[in-house]
């Protein structure tokens, strides 16, 4: 079977399933067994040295554990004298074989088949008489990993669950990465790390808080292999879904990778990987996601741990959590002294510019930008999600910036780098091509301020650039007579007194003297107003469209009345027509 059918091929079960199950529930029976077909195709060529092998072991009194990973080499095994293709002898006790198959496999395995609650859809199948059929068609695809890579069966897993998620009607922020996004963040984090690119044997960690199914570690694992072959990622991850948690662990494991470091859970409220620390992570965590639910342990963390904990900078609005993401991952860098770490986070437009001087996310970005954090904001196209159409952004990370990107930041606005689809997934309509991708990273790796086309595409600027001043421009209390009202008691006394009506903040630059501005701004409209410095606040906000606009003139009068003319004399012809 051709590899480019193979999803089309596993989806064909969907006809068996058809009328005794809805359309939302498939993936309930397609995923896990996907997955059980490709561990049963792993294990096959090894199976019969694992069987001999627990035989020996056990009757010497061993335990057989060690020795049957080895014999497998695998993270994982299957005591069982049956396979899948075993299981198709006996039709009428499919059911009690496939179980004890399952039961046989090594325990981390166990759990994957657990988190997809797959027993439940076995008894599902039995009663409606599809349990056979269904193994047996499952039977018939060749999922070994010299058949099927693992990049491809990456793939597949990622189509079916986008098909799943869309027949599941799911909310758009709960979106799949499209994979030329990750690779395009997966370039822009090792740009700048020449020993992992270079240096032989080197190991490093990658973490993804939002692992989904893993999409993003097996692309920058797939990456920095095709770079290094030397080098090594161990990888980690927490995911919420019991299903896409199921399928990444699952995916981890073929790959040789420790599935005790892919964590069931979420991740912002119980966090599974407490006090690790990575050199590299990734993250396209949920857009415009509320987190009401898990708000008295985010705010249990925050009062009591402060800025030992995640949330020290602040909190935003309880109805969108993506800068908790954020707040998360920079809580996960490994120190500078230790080498430091850098990320990349998929974020939509709101935490750029969401809230005023003093709220959660004008303190979160106050932060990370004081704190020289942030290398570069990276503007897609719209419409490059499969369940959303609204602008994203690429925000990378870190602590260890080389020298000339100290106390900077860099926008490249890459909304117009995209092709059109042959056709559209659900929302995703556009996308970014090989070369798309490597004209992003020049513009980053060149680290300069350029134009394409007489717009700026990238942009240099100072973090202090993006903060301000809000304050507060007082006007006085007058009587009847005009007279202005002075206070009487305490330090109020003899100072006028405020119109509240009449009162009036401005957003300084902090690059500009308050008093100059003051002087310049408001006193020529306002000659007695004064400045209640009790009441300034800092802010920072990312304006990125402002940044790149370009003003297009309008066209002339003369121009746009001819148009107008041309428009109305061929009505009249019309008209005239219809009467004639």
């Amino acid at each position: 079977m051709a590899n480019p059918n193979l999803s089309s091929f596993i989806w064909a079960v969907a006809d068996l399933l058809r009328g005794d199950y809805k359309q939302s529930e498939y993936g309930k029976v397609i995923l896990p067994f996907t997955v059980l077909r490709r561990l049963d195709c792993v294990l096959e060529p090894t199976k019969a040295a694992v069987l001999a092998e627990k035989q020996t072991r056990e009757a010497a009194g061993l335990n057989p554990e060690p020795f049957l990973l080895r014999k497998a080499g695998q993270f994982f095994y299957n005591t069982s004298p049956l396979d899948l293709k075993k299981l198709m002898g006996d039709q009428d006790h499919i059911g009690e074989n496939l179980r004890a198959y399952l039961q046989a496999f090594s325990p981390a395995v166990r759990d994957i088949f657990e988190s997809f609650e797959f027993h439940t859809q076995i008894d599902k199948l039995a009663k409606s008489g599809l349990l056979y059929m269904v193994t047996e068609k499952f039977t018939t695809i060749d999922l070994h990993p010299a058949v099927v890579s693992n990049a491809e069966m990456g793939a597949v897993f990622e189509e079916l669950i986008r098909k799943f998620a869309e027949l599941s009607n799911e909310t758009a922020g709960e979106h799949f990465t499209p994979r030329e996004v990750i690779r395009l963040m997966v370039n822009l984090l090792f740009i700048e790390d020449d020993q992992a690119l270079t240096k032989p044997g080197v190991v490093r960690s990658l973490y993804d808080p939002t692992a989904g199914t893993g999409g993003m570690l097996s692309v920058a694992d797939e990456h920095l292999s095709s770079l290094n072959p030397d080098a090594r990622l161990v990888m980690y991850g927490q995911e919420l879904n019991p299903e896409s948690y199921a399928i990444c662990k699952a995916d981890m494991l073929i790959k040789g990778q420790d599935m005790a470091n892919i964590i069931l859970g979420n991740t912002l409220s119980s966090d599974g990987l407490g006090g690790k620390h990575f050199d590299y992570m990734l993250s396209n965590p949920p857009f415009g996601v509320e987190w009401k639910k898990i708000e008295k342990e985010i705010r249990k963390e925050a009062e009591q741990q402060g800025f030992d904990g995640r949330f020290g900078p602040g909190l935003p609005r309880v109805s969108d959590g993506s800068l908790l993401f954020l707040l998360h991952l920079i809580q996960k860098m490994r120190p500078a002294v230790d080498g430091g770490s850098r990320f990349g986070i998929v974020l939509n437009g709101s935490p750029l510019f969401t809230g005023g001087a003093g709220s959660g996310e004008s303190e979160i970005r106050r932060y990370v930008l004081e704190n020289d954090l942030v290398e570069a904001i990276i503007g897609l196209p719209t419409d490059m999600f499969y369940n959303t159409g609204i602008s994203t952004y690429v925000w990378i990370v870190s602590n260890r910036k080389p020298a000339a990107r100290k106390g900077k930041v860099q926008l490249i606005d890459a909304s117009s780098f995209w092709q059109k689809m042959r056709k559209s997934l659900g929302s995703k309509r556009k996308e970014l091509s090989p070369a798309h991708i490597d004209d992003i990273t020049r513009l980053f790796g060149d680290f300069a301020e350029s134009t394409r086309d007489g717009a700026p595409i990238s942009r240099i600027f100072k973090n202090e650039d993006f903060g301000y001043r809000t304050i507060t421009v007082e006007r006085p209390e007058r009587d009847a007579a005009g007279q202005v009202v002075l206070g009487l008691k305490g330090k109020a006394k003899g100072k006028p007194v405020a119109n509240t009506s009449l009162r009036d903040t401005e957003n300084v630059p902090l690059s500009e003297d308050v008093d100059s501005y003051f002087k310049r701004e408001v006193l020529p409209h306002a000659p007695d107003a004064w400045i209640d410095a009790d009441k300034t606040k800092v802010g920072y906000e990312i304006a990125f469209n402002r940044h790149f606009y370009v003003f297009k003139p309008p066209r002339p009068l003369a121009e746009i009345d001819a148009e107008l003319k041309g428009v109305t004399d061929r009505i009249l012809s019309l008209i005239g027509g219809l009467s004639a």
